[in-house]
């Protein structure tokens, strides 16, 4: 999520654990959700990459790309779903040109990132003070107001 908020993408992560993808990423109006994974394991010369759930290979539309992210090689592959769709894993191989997943490396591009740097917001030191070097946090994020009752949001 950080990568991705680095390359100006607007991110946000679902309430709870229940969603079947780890954060979603506003673009165009619409948000499209993606699901994390990393690997360090080398096999073959590249990484075998997980990319199904605890029962399976992932069924339904649960997300619409997977983030593998290569621990050794400080690399982030972002994928389509239906590159991936009914696998219960991937071979990644960044040395080589012409790889399967090779044109997804880095592909910040298809998630809607315009290369563009960070933006922040704060105010004036000392005007907040709650939060590690006065950061104050942002405002526009989406966010959800109700009441709890019985299980739901009112």
């Amino acid at each position: 999520m950080v990568r991705a908020a680095e390359k100006g993408l607007q991110v946000s992560k679902p309430w709870g654990e229940t969603a079947r993808y780890d954060f979603a990423v506003e673009r165009d109006g619409h948000f499209v959700r993606v699901q994390v994974k990393s690997t360090m394991f080398k096999d073959r010369g590249g990484y075998s990459c997980t990319v199904r759930g605890c029962r399976g290979p992932y069924e339904g539309d649960p997300f619409d790309f997977v983030a593998a992210y290569l621990i050794p090689e400080d690399l982030w592959y972002i994928i389509p779903e239906e590159m991936i769709r009914g696998q219960g894993s991937i071979a990644v191989y960044p040395q080589l040109k012409k790889s399967k997943y090779g044109r997804y490396r880095e592909a910040w591009h298809l998630l809607g990132a315009a290369g563009v740097g960070i933006q922040a917001c704060a105010d004036k030191p000392g005007t907040h003070g709650t939060l590690p070097n006065d950061i104050v946090p942002s405002t526009s994020l989406p966010i959800q107001i109700g009441t709890l009752s019985s299980g739901t949001m009112n």
